[in-house]
């Protein structure tokens, strides 16, 4: 299927699930669900999508040649404000009620659409664009496919360079240059790099510390290509490592094992995340696993679903989430493996990133 079909069969599923609202249309702004509807990167777009006539597509003129050449199936309309323009043009076209993305939409944004004279009513849109997001198509997946080789080159690419003396900060910058180099678009993320003690807090930000003889380190990193993004993790050692070190991968090595086996097409997000979570507990460290299991990845390394504790929902085929947990223990250190992997219906699921989980001793 061509880009401009898919797109426009994407927008005739929204126009359903807009339909289903009760709206006469929506206004689309978050930026990853403008892109998956249209096909357009920039930074200043929105498109109106109304549930029985074609969608409209606004941003300014920075982007209007982009947007001429990447969505020549969509009208556009070229304006610096494009929400009260599009807002204008519902009215205009009698549309009387318009679902926005509550999510997105700041609170200055929405007085300012609520304010206009004619405008159409307002109403929340909840995740609409979103849950049309949760399942990915062969495309999509080949690009996160993609993006995910891109990174377990880059990290088997730098590995060698894990040595005494290099900080965090250098072994972040070779990382997220080796990527680059590699083919990716950009990073998914802002690479965490956390050694020694650094290596209880989830989210480091890499620093001037020097790596040491003893030192587990976590690496944190993910490519992105055309758009679609990775998310690996992964724990090494730096020279043998102690016995508490040992055990405390062993138990999340074997957690992580089991969070991937439990994802599976109709399981509930809170059970995947208990296979994980109950394993860490039982084996005493259930207060040093705090954050959730997984989250989908796609257009934003971050989205629907979430795994975790206290979610609802369930997993369906051709998913793309990672399997996350850690152990992190203040003061002295912590480990942390993460796959991003694809949920299938009819078997288990398919890990994308590569690279070993056998703890590596460099």
């Amino acid at each position: 299927m061509r880009m401009p079909e898919l797109h426009a069969a994407r927008r005739a599923r929204a126009q359903e699930k807009i339909a289903a609202l009760g709206a006469d249309a929506a206004l689309i702004t978050a930026r990853a669900n403008v892109r998956f509807l249209t096909g357009l990167v920039s930074s200043n777009a929105a498109v109106l999508v109304p549930a029985d006539r074609p969608a409209v597509l606004a941003t300014d003129s920075r982007y209007a040649e982009a947007a001429r050449r990447d969505c020549p199936d969509i009208e556009l309309v070229t304006d610096r404000f494009i929400e009260p323009a599009l807002a204008r043009l519902a009215a205009a076209m009698g549309l009387r009620t318009m679902a926005f993305e509550a999510q997105d939409m700041t609170v200055l944004r929405y007085e300012e659409l609520a304010g206009l004279d004619g405008g159409p009513a307002l109403v929340p849109a909840g995740r609409l664009v979103e849950e049309l997001r949760t399942v990915k198509d062969a495309a999509e997946i080949e690009l996160i496919t993609r993006a995910c080789a891109i990174t377990s080159e880059a990290l088997a690419a730098v590995l060698p360079d894990i040595r005494p003396g290099r900080t965090e900060r250098e072994l972040a910058v070779l990382l997220e240059r080796a990527m680059i180099d590699l083919g990716a678009e950009a990073l998914a993320f802002d690479t965490i790099v956390a050694s020694g003690p650094n290596g209880a807090i989830p989210h480091h930000v890499p620093g001037s510390r020097q790596f040491e003889a003893g030192d587990l380190i976590t690496i944190d990193c993910g490519a992105r290509y055309a758009g679609y993004h990775a998310d690996m993790t992964r724990t090494v050692a730096l020279g043998e490592p102690a016995a508490w070190q040992r055990e405390i991968y062993q138990i999340v090595a074997a957690a992580q094992q089991a969070g991937v086996v439990a994802a599976t097409a109709g399981t509930d997000v809170s059970e995947v995340d208990s296979a994980a979570r109950d394993l860490i507990a039982a084996a005493g460290h259930g207060d040093h696993f705090g954050h959730g299991l997984g989250h989908g990845v796609g257009l934003e390394v971050h989205e629907d679903p979430i795994v975790g504790y206290g979610r609802t929902g369930t997993l369906e085929d051709r998913v793309p989430i990672t399997v996350e947990p850690g152990i992190y223990l203040p003061g002295k250190g912590g480990v942390r493996i993460e796959d991003t992997l694809v949920v299938h219906a009819q078997r288990a699921a398919g890990i994308l990133t590569t690279t070993t989980k056998e703890l590596l001793v460099l």
